[in-house]
């Protein structure tokens, strides 16, 4: 594999806000604690206060959950880590998609675990463990319940409802008998374990627990008893809703667009089969779409008994992630480090201390078929990243059998119509307008015949154009990035190194675009 690195902006794949964090743009710094350098570390390391007491129930949780993972004692001289004072975490989160989902969650976790090991040779006294957070509280199935395969999609048919950490993966077996090969992680993964949440936990333990990375379930009462008291607050004094509007405002007045909206309450109701909105209604609570309702006090009592059944949406997940965790870093895509930034005044209310905000890596991998037919049409890897109309125009100007530029003769009309509007000047001043209106049609005649030439070499060069075409569908499915469509099994199950290669290549602290061309 070859490995190059293009500049994020040259993509033209990534929001403004999000740019403009990288280039430290002085109207974000409100928005963060540190920029995400090695140097920084040592002030986030120094900030973060986490108790022993925290440390033990982290650890203990952790190692029950690990119980049923096969291989799980792997993971334990980790855990064990994680109850000395000196250990931090560095995190990242996601989706429990399918058969790992889209390829970026594989980048997710390979950047995570390669800043660990910068930061402990960076910070030798201390221990850093990599941690993957599982979103298995959450109920969007829809956007799990799918991927793609050598451009075939493969879905999860269920009845089964609320949070998908907690429903059964027996039923995959159906797309294991569809699939050309049955990885065997997966098989184990998805057969061998009563919930999704514990059969992601093995397949990634399978692929990453050598790396010392440990899988957290937050879905536990013993770490929602931590939190407890930041649930209490949002569901009666409903701070967060005020600071995250604040914020979001101010972005918005900075020309930055929101990615996430705060509610009064931002907690669910979770329970087996439900995962349900916590709304007011007056002098009570009520639990939307469940007839449930309670009084402050009931409520107060359900959470002093049950604290397992608040379940935090998208504004309160990263706070309750950094009150359970001796997180120093979070590692997350474009959309998540803008949407952190709306969140830094509700970490700042409850003085919990928020972590070094770092871009995951991002990869574009050209296998070696299309890395020939780049090379055979000489198109560069920057270039590849451009539009097809723009990749078009330019291989027919350049391959055109003669110059389609009509440069030379616009310059000739427009001098003749000047030297008329001159003439004219001179004779009847009135006719100035009748020549500039004829002089606009001359030329935007002369565009279309300009369109027609390019038309025609079009025509004549039509093989190497469906060769683009061809070669950006591949590369870009649909027009986005390939990590958002394609899965790793795309690559993996055709070179089992594809996770050494990643780890090998991916600088987190390298915040560029980077191409993987194998060349065979």
């Amino acid at each position: 594999m070859t490995h190059e690195t293009i500049a994020l902006e040259q993509t033209g794949h990534f929001a403004p806000i999000f740019l403009d964090y990288l280039k430290q743009t002085p109207q974000l710094k409100p928005y963060y604690s540190y920029f995400p350098t090695l140097d920084n570390f040592k002030q986030a390391i120094a900030d973060k206060q986490f108790s022993q007491a925290n440390r033990n129930i982290l650890a203990d949780v952790l190692k029950s959950q690990y119980v049923t993972t096969e291989g799980g004692d792997q993971a334990m001289a980790q855990i064990e880590k994680l109850q000395k004072s000196n250990t931090y975490t560095v995190t990242t989160g996601h989706q429990l998609n399918i058969f790992t989902g889209p390829l970026y969650f594989i980048y997710k976790i390979v950047s995570t675990i390669n800043l660990t090991k910068q930061l402990k040779s960076q910070y030798p006294d201390q221990n850093f463990v990599p941690i993957y957070w599982m979103a298995s509280e959450d109920h969007d199935f829809e956007e799990i319940s799918h991927f793609l395969l050598f451009g075939k999609k493969y879905q999860w048919e269920t009845s089964q409802t609320g949070a998908v950490g907690r429903m059964n993966p027996q039923e995959l077996s159906a797309i294991l008998e569809e699939m050309p090969e049955k990885p065997a992680i997966f098989e184990k993964a998805y057969l061998g374990q009563k919930t999704l949440a514990a059969a992601v936990r093995q397949y990634v333990h399978d692929l990453f627990g050598a790396e010392g990375l440990v899988v957290i379930d937050a879905d536990d009462s013993r770490l929602k008893k931590i939190f407890a008291p930041i649930i209490k607050d949002d569901l009666i004094a409903n701070k967060a809703n005020e600071l995250v509007e604040s914020t979001t405002q101010s972005l918005a007045d900075l020309g930055y667009k929101s990615q996430i909206f705060p509610r009064e309450i931002n907690f669910f109701y979770l329970k087996d089969h439900f995962r349900e909105r916590i709304v007011r209604e007056g002098n009570h609570f009520e639990v939307l779409n469940q007839g449930i309702q309670f009084t402050e006090e009931e409520l107060l009592a359900e959470l002093e008994q049950y604290p397992e059944r608040f379940s935090p949406n998208v504004v309160m997940r990263p706070l309750y992630q950094e009150s359970i965790l001796p997180n120093i870093a979070y590692l997350g895509g474009p959309a998540e480090v803008a949407y952190w930034m709306q969140l830094k005044g509700v970490f700042a209310h409850y003085q919990v201390a928020f972590p070094v905000l770092m871009p995951r890596n991002f990869a574009l991998i050209i296998n070696k078929t299309s890395a020939k037919k780049m090379e055979k049409l000489e198109l560069t890897t920057t270039q590849i990243f451009q539009e097809f109309h723009e990749l078009k125009h330019a291989y027919v100007t350049a391959n055109a059998d003669s110059s389609l530029d009509l440069g030379p003769q616009r310059d000739a009309i427009e001098k003749v119509f000047e030297s008329l509007k001159s003439k004219a000047h001179q004779i009847d001043p009135t006719l100035e307008g009748f020549i500039g209106a004829e002089a606009s049609k001359a030329l935007k005649g002369l565009e279309n015949i300009e369109k027609r030439l390019e038309k025609a070499e079009e025509a004549k060069l039509e093989t190497g154009i469906k060769q683009i075409e061809s070669i950006k569908e591949k590369l870009f499915p649909g027009g986005g990035l390939q990590e958002r469509k394609e899965n790793f099994l795309n690559f993996y199950l055709n070179d089992p190194d594809f996770i050494k290669i990643l780890l090998t290549h991916f600088d987190p602290l390298n915040f560029s675009f980077n191409v993987l061309t194998d060349e065979g």
